[in-house]
Formats: C-alpha cells, structure tokens, sequence
C-alpha cells in the first residue's frame, strides 16, 4: 500500500458504509479492512491517519467527495 492508493482506497470505504461516515468511523473501518497492508506499508504505518486526510482532500479536489462547507462537522461525503 502506497499514500498514492489512499483516495481510491478511501472512496471504496466510504462507497461500502453508504456514502458517508464520521471520519472515526471511517478511520475504524479503513483499519480494520487494510490493517494488515498498513502493518506492511513501511512509513505509512506510522502516517496513515494522517494521510487519509490528504486523501479526502485529494477526492475533493476530483470532485468525488463533497467540499467540507457542504457536509455535517466531521462526516465525510462521497459525491
């Protein structure tokens, strides 16, 4: 698993809870679908929440997740 995997991998969890998920929610299930490639992921491991933030910036900049001005505080949208 690289950083540059991270949005498509990000939509997919976000496609799999409905569309939308608080982002603890999303940070639980994002662990707990890819723990093992993000044990194997090197520095990623110790970055990823992180990094998933970028990632849901990345799919708002594509134009595949909702602005955050548009969304509850704290829920994360796919379009």
């Amino acid at each position: 698993m690289t950083k540059e995997m991270l949005p498509d991998l990000l939509y997919g969890v976000l496609r799999d809870m409905g569309g939308h998920g608080s982002i603890i929610g999303i940070c639980k299930r994002f662990w707990s679908k890819y723990e093992n490639e993000l044990k194997n992921s090197g520095d990623l491991f110790y970055t990823w929440q992180y990094d998933i933030r970028w990632a849901a910036t990345a799919l708002r900049k594509t134009g595949r997740m909702k602005d955050a001005n548009l969304s509850p505080s704290g829920v994360w949208e796919i379009i």
